[in-house]
């Protein structure tokens, strides 16, 4: 019998990992279906984009995973049972449930409130697609002077904030941080950010930490008030709530605790990539919600799970950063040289060569999505048959 792998959730980190083992495996001895609830690859990196009007290349995942023996399953992840090893789903024809061999949660991450009020009821976001379509919607109504205000200093702030403004210089738009403008910068990189939002005429409130969103604007923790017709929430990510009803192990977040090779380390039939897990990077720092930590993350659960299944040597890649990469609208950009666990050194390129590096960046990962098995050797493992047994099992930690 073939050993059936479910991947749920195709952003960078699942469909990457769907493809890799398709590549990594032999046909005849695996199923793996990719279960998405939309038919289309979103490039979150790009939602930003998508807000302020510009249009988005379509990526259909029918035409990325054609003859690649990946079977794309159109439906929404309600729950797991990893005591059962089922997934429950609704499609377009009802409710279902499906069953695994292995597991690979990439589901993902939406906004995260944290717990300030008037949020939910006011505030727009670009975790998704729906929340960029519908800010898309509301910036298109807003007239001229019409006043906005992104909350937020990490990057998707920045190149939310910064994308609006270029895009509409008929607005006011205002930033407000909760500390120091580009903190986490070298001294280069903050001097070009802040150069860059004062020609693009925003406002910077630093220090602002946010505690209350009213349809009229914001309200600080010093008392401050900040009108805005227009609220754009960027202040973090929450890992997708799925993993939340389960009995893996969870830090207190609701990431899911994976080793080195991905795999949980309470249910080892189970593996997490992206946002939706929490693996360590060098020094032990956890690695960052993002696509660079995502994408490495997909490369080594897919060889791992490979290797376990073909019963040889589990390769182990430590993942590092070298960048951070951060648009600041569609003619400048700031790259930040980071040390391996993500801390900026005094290297740093802007302008124009910048926003040309990140499109690279942007364009490549697109690329290693539709391209999803290109790259790699043909030659495919068979998976290991255990002894006097029918189903093909994943060999025990290596």
């Amino acid at each position: 019998m073939q050993h059936r792998i479910v991947v749920l959730g195709a952003g960078y980190t699942g469909a990457i990992a769907a493809g890799r083992l398709a590549r990594r495996l032999h046909r005849a001895d695996v199923t793996i279906t990719l279960v998405n609830a939309e038919p289309d690859f979103v490039e979150r990196v790009r939602l930003h984009q998508l807000a302020v009007g510009q249009e988005l290349k379509a990526r259909p995942f029918a035409e990325m995973f054609a003859g690649t023996g990946v079977a794309l399953k159109l439906a929404r992840v309600t729950a797991v049972d990893v005591d059962r090893k089922t997934v429950a789903l609704t499609t377009a024809a009802g409710q279902e449930q499906l069953a695994y061999d292995t597991l690979v949660h990439a589901l993902g991450s939406g906004p995260q409130d944290g717990g300030v009020a008037g949020v939910a009821e006011h505030a727009y976001e670009v975790a998704g697609r729906p929340g960029a379509l519908r800010l898309r919607e509301r910036l298109a109504a807003l007239g001229a002077g019409g006043r906005v205000v992104v909350v937020g200093g990490g990057l998707t702030g920045l190149e939310a904030v910064t994308e609006i403004a270029e895009a509409r210089p008929d607005l006011a738009v205002a930033l407000a941080v909760r500390g120091t403008l580009g903190d986490w910068l070298s001294a280069k990189g903050r001097t070009h950010l802040r150069k860059v939002l004062d020609g693009l005429g925003v406002a910077v409130h630093e220090q602002a930490a946010v505690t209350a969103v009213a349809a009229e604007g914001v309200t600080t923790a010093d008392g401050r008030a900040l009108p805005a017709e227009v609220t754009v929430w960027t202040t973090g990510f929450a890992a997708d709530p799925i993993a939340g009803a389960t009995a893996l192990e969870l830090t207190g977040q609701g990431r899911i605790v994976v080793d080195a090779t991905m795999r949980s380390v309470s249910h080892p039939d189970v593996y997490a990539v992206g946002d939706a897990a929490q693996a360590l990077g060098p020094e032990g720092r956890p690695l960052r919600m993002s696509c660079a930590s995502g994408v490495p993350m997909a490369w080594q659960a897919a060889d791992a799970i490979a290797a376990r299944l073909a019963g040889v040597k589990v390769p182990r890649v430590p993942i590092r950063y070298f960048n951070q990469c951060v648009s600041l609208g569609r003619r400048d950009g700031l790259i930040q040289f980071v040390t391996a666990d993500d801390r900026a050194v005094d290297r740093a390129l802007t302008g124009r060569s910048a926003a040309r590096y990140k499109e690279l960046v942007c364009k490549g990962a697109a690329w290693g999505v539709a391209n999803p098995t290109m790259g790699l050797p043909t030659r495919r493992r068979r998976v290991r048959q255990p002894e006097g047994a029918g189903r093909p099992q994943v060999a025990a930690a290596a």
